[in-house]
This record gives structure tokens, C-alpha cells and sequence, in this order.
């Protein structure tokens, strides 16, 4: 079995091709991609060469940890059935050809216990399934209600001001670029510079290692700073304003299987809505060009690669 698949062969070189799929054993589950999400945080980090050192690193690599589409084969202890639409968080199904994240492709072969089923009304927006049970995760330490911070708007941003929201907490999003202050939705979205308000909880998901000190300046004594972006670069800070708050500080890792059934419930009850958050659509066979635009188009909030032609 082969399949359509993005692979880096190295730093800014993308392409499209064939790859030899590995055979599915039978807690394995073949999908059919329909749609796959860019990230442009980590996946920009892989594809400009920056990304630090990190366990499975290097090329070449298919990318992607954002799927979502319809099973098309199910091992016999796989859990999972036919013609159901799940969620795939990745794959490793490329033989030499890294999957990092693996996700990027018309087939998978996915172990059956990874993948989450979906309600297939969900279409695209079942590939935001990976970003809220981040923001789900990064939010699952700190205590609900109060003013609570959030450096960004981007697509991860939004996703923590609504949970946020759902938890009784009052959020607040800073913001540098005006194009992005839109698109709120019961919450407030500012420029940092206007604001001089001190918060006791602030989630920082910009992935910006210089901001620190900034966020110390607005934090209440004994306030918490979460780290939920992707850094590249060493994060430090001046201590005596650390020290005088008491500062704590907390690095949220990737969500766990239970942030992504919390999510799931929530998005099925209707709680938690994924609407406004995709923002371009490329067919699969246009990726060179949708992974540019969603890496330097400031207006692209999230890119999703339409599969379904090549399934």
C-alpha cells in the first residue's frame, strides 16, 4: 500500500510523493485522510531548520499531527470499525522516512487505540481536535474564575479564551497585530501596551523566548506564568522582579489522551464551538504553496490540505 504524502527532504525543501506504507498489524486501522492541518509552530520550526533538538528529529520527515478523515480498513483488534471519521494525531507508518509528526498524507496506518471518532459534521474542523486538547491541557493546572491572561490570538489563543470562558474565568488577550484582534467572542482582545492590569494566571502561547520579563512586570505576587508555546530559543528572565512576586512558572507539554476526550465531550455537547478558526484550504496537491502561506501570511490562522481528491 502507498500513499500521497508532504515530506521535508531538509530545511525549506517540500515536496510531494509516493511512500510505501507499512503493513497494518491487527490493532491497526487504515484511514483515509480527508483533511490535514498545518501547524505553524512546530511545523514551522521543522521547516525552517530551527526546530531544537527533539526525540524522533530529522530528515527527511512527513509532517503533520492534525488528520482527520474515514477508516478504511480495521484490524480485527483495533477497536475501531469501517466507515467511521476519526481524528489522527500523527502517524508512523513511512518506513525510513521519519514521521514527524506523519500526519501529512492521503493513508495512515494508525494503531486503532489512537484515533479518536468524531462526528463526521465536524468535517475540517475535526483536524482543531490536536490544538484544543492542548489548550484543554495547558488550562487543566490552574483554577477557574478570575482575569486570566493570554498572550496570542493565533488559532491556539482563541482556543484557550473560549475554555477559558467555559471554566468561569474572565480572559483577556493581548495582541500585537491589529489584523488579528478580531474574531473574539466574549472576551476582550488588546494591545499589550495599552493594558497596565497585573493578572495572577497568564498562558503565554506567542513562542516568544523575549517576553518574560514583560509578563512578570503584570503579574500578581504569587501569580502563575504557563509556558504553552513551542520556544526555540533559551528563555531567561531578570530574578529580582521574579522573586519579588514569588513567580511561579509552569511549561505545559503535548495534551494526554484524557485532554482529548475532555475536548471531544465538549465539542459534542455543543459546549466548546471550532468555528472561525480555519481560515484557508489548499487541495493536497497544492502544499508547497499552502505551507508558505500559512508560514508567512499573517492573515492565515489556520491552513487545512484538502485530501480527498487523492484518497
Amino acid at each position: 500500500m502507498h500513499a500521497l504524502a508532504v515530506i521535508l527532504d531538509r530545511p525549506e525543501r517540500l515536496r510531494l510523493d509516493r511512500l510505501a506504507l507499512a503493513a497494518p498489524g491487527a490493532a491497526d486501522a487504515v484511514v483515509a485522510v480527508a483533511w490535514s492541518g498545518i501547524s505553524t509552530g512546530t511545523e514551522r520550526l521543522l521547516w525552517s531548520g530551527r526546530m531544537p533538538d527533539f526525540p524522533g528529529m530529522g530528515y527527511p520527515l512527513v509532517p503533520g499531527y492534525e488528520s482527520a478523515g474515514w477508516v478504511v480498513e480495521a484490524g480485527p483488534a483495533s477497536g475501531r470499525r469501517v466507515g467511521e471519521f476519526v481524528f489522527v494525531p500523527g502517524a508512523r507508518c513511512f518506513g525510513p522516512v521519519r514521521g514527524l509528526f506523519g500526519g501529512a498524507a492521503s493513508h495512515l496506518v494508525v494503531e486503532g487505540a489512537r484515533l479518536l471518532p468524531l462526528d463526521e459534521g465536524l468535517g475540517e474542523r475535526g483536524i482543531l481536535m490536536a490544538l484544543a486538547a492542548t489548550a484543554y491541557h495547558a488550562l487543566s493546572g490552574s483554577e477557574g474564575g478570575g482575569r486570566h491572561l493570554i498572550v496570542g490570538h493565533g488559532t491556539l489563543g482563541r482556543l484557550l479564551a473560549r475554555l477559558a470562558l467555559l471554566a468561569g474565568a474572565e480572559p483577556v488577550v493581548w495582541e500585537r497585530d491589529p489584523a488579528r484582534r478580531a474574531g473574539a467572542h466574549g472576551y476582550a482582545v488588546i494591545d499589550p501596551e495599552s493594558d497596565e492590569t497585573d493578572y495572577a494566571r497568564i498562558t503565554d502561547v506567542s513562542g516568544d523566548a523575549g517576553l518574560l520579563d514583560a509578563l512578570i512586570a503584570r503579574m500578581r505576587p504569587g501569580g502563575e506564568i504557563v509556558l504553552a508555546g513551542f520556544y526555540e530559543a533559551p528563555l531567561g528572565f531578570a530574578f529580582p522582579p521574579a522573586f519579588l512576586r514569588e513567580a511561579r512558572l509552569r511549561v505545559s507539554a503535548q495534551w494526554r489522551p484524557d485532554d482529548l476526550q475532555a475536548v471531544a465531550a465538549l465539542v459534542a455537547g455543543g459546549a466548546l464551538g471550532l468555528d472561525g478558526l480555519i481560515t484557508h484550504r489548499r487541495g493536497a496537491s497544492e502544499a508547497p504553496g499552502a505551507y508558505a502561506t500559512a508560514f508567512g501570511d499573517p492573515d492565515c490562522l489556520k491552513m487545512v490540505l484538502d485530501w480527498r481528491a487523492c484518497s
